[in-house]
């Protein structure tokens, strides 16, 4: 998953015309000429009307010239203002290298009216690597991938794009990720979701940048009839073929029409190809030499998972649910769900299921969580579990994990430290929240996990 530099986006400051401002000249040009009027009757009558004349046609031009000063003065501070974040953030540093930028803009419904924009960003020296157009009812939102000289800065570039025509303009920093074009990168998604019913919210965000996905549960009694498909300026919400809604939202950018259809286009080949998960398992070989299988797990393994259930202790549940043991069976329909992250599961040899672990997203967050029944404890299953999960977090392009349990769980606590990554401890009322910063680079591989050996 591409990840964009955190600066903040820039919008260059934009007036919509108003019938205010309609009447308001109306009402300037009467005024004007009810001066005009008095001045030629000063002019006559007088003794000094050409001398009136003319200091009078002098102010005018003063107040014109004061005028335009302003304007442009305002303009170029409020976009300097906007483009602050990302200059601070050493937009105009010295690199030699080019910067890439992601910059969408409206521009008119009209012949030309592209061009203008074209040209004026070719005159500042700006390379247009990629162009997409996506036509709206007025006028057209053009997004542009820019090769930037380094040290054009951001509010420069803004209101190149502004005295061009372009308006509603937004600017943010990209990087080589996003020199994929969108045919390749949509038919990357599209495979990756054809393969995992859980790829699908992942494929959403990574197609849409910064935004948030959640996905809510149809109502269990089944009111209200299924959800509808709706694009509401930043938000849309997706008919979830398993039941539900799925709602994206990104807050700094409105969603156009052509990103709404590519959105359901996704959600479409999710609902026809149906329930499915990857096929691959890894052998643990345990100290003592037994041998587990680690797989993705999913809702065909709830009747498994209920008979663990039963064979685990009550201090072993309330460990890791964190509420009434009684209430612990009704929480794996979500757990399992491919809707709401991924799920291993470990089995014997004989098929019988001893471990679960899951990876939840949670908005812009990630839990992890981990059950291992009684007698399989203390065996190292759990870390293996959760160096996995760590794993598909890394691939899935998330930056951090988080797991959520007691303050007295030292056996938690020890697993989170065997990662060998940055740990944060928050304890609030005796429940204690621990956060792994994963690392940028690629994630670790199966190979570098204990005593794993994949199978196919």
């Amino acid at each position: 998953m591409p990840h964009t530099t955190p600066v903040a986006p820039v919008r260059a400051a934009t007036r919509r015309r108003h019938w205010g401002r309609d009447l308001t000249e109306v009402a300037a040009l009467f005024t004007a000429m009810a001066t005009a009027d008095l001045i030629a009757d000063l002019v006559n009558d007088g003794p000094d009307g050409g001398l009136l004349l003319m200091t009078s046609a002098a102010a005018l031009l003063a107040a014109a010239a004061v005028h335009l000063w302003w304007t442009r003065r305002s303009g170029r501070a409020a976009a300097a203002a906007a483009a602050a974040p990302a200059v601070a953030a050493g937009d105009t540093g010295p690199d030699t290298e080019p910067a890439l930028w992601r910059l969408r803009t409206t521009v008119r419904d009209a012949p030309g009216s592209l061009g203008a924009v074209c040209t004026a960003l070719a005159g500042s020296r700006v390379d247009i690597v990629t162009l997409q157009t996506h036509p709206l009812a007025e006028g057209t939102v053009d997004e542009f991938l820019l090769r930037a000289p380094a040290a054009l800065p951001a509010a420069a570039l803004v209101m190149t794009v502004a005295d061009a025509g372009g308006t509603d303009t937004w600017l943010e920093r990209a990087d080589a990720h996003d020199l994929v074009d969108t045919p390749t990168r949509m038919l990357t998604l599209a495979t990756r979701t054809a393969l995992d019913a859980a790829e699908l919210p992942l494929a959403l965000r990574e197609l849409f940048g910064r935004c948030t996905i959640r996905s809510t549960p149809a109502p269990a009694d089944g009111e209200g009839g299924p959800a509808q498909d709706a694009l509401l300026d930043t938000v849309m919400r997706l008919r979830d073929p398993s039941g539900g809604t799925i709602t994206v939202q990104r807050d700094h950018l409105p969603f156009t029409p052509t990103e709404f259809a590519r959105a359901r286009a996704l959600v479409e080949l999710d609902a026809r190809l149906g329930v499915r998960m990857p096929g691959s398992r890894h052998v643990v070989t345990l100290p003592e030499g037994n041998e587990l299988t680690v797989r993705r797990a999913g809702p065909e393994d709830s009747a498994a998972a209920l008979a663990m259930h039963e064979r685990c202790s009550a201090d072993t549940l309330a460990l890791r649910y964190h509420g009434p043991v009684e209430d612990a069976d009704r929480y794996l329909g979500h757990l399992l769900s491919p809707r709401f992250g991924q799920s291993l599961a470990v089995e014997t040899a004989s098929g019988r299921l001893v471990a679960l672990g899951h990876l939840l997203w949670d908005g812009d967050e990630n839990e992890v969580s981990l059950l291992v029944e009684d007698g399989w404890q203390r065996r190292g299953i759990g870390a293996v579990l959760l160096r996995k999960l760590v794993e598909l977090a890394a691939e899935a392009g998330r930056d951090s994990v988080y797991a959520v349990t007691r303050a007295t769980n030292t056996g938690m606590v020890a697993t989170m430290r065997e990662l060998g990554l940055p740990l944060d401890y928050q304890v609030e009322d005796g429940t204690l929240v621990i956060t792994a910063s994963l690392p940028t680079a690629a994630s670790p591989s199966a190979a570098s996990l204990p005593w794993v050996a994949e199978r196919h």
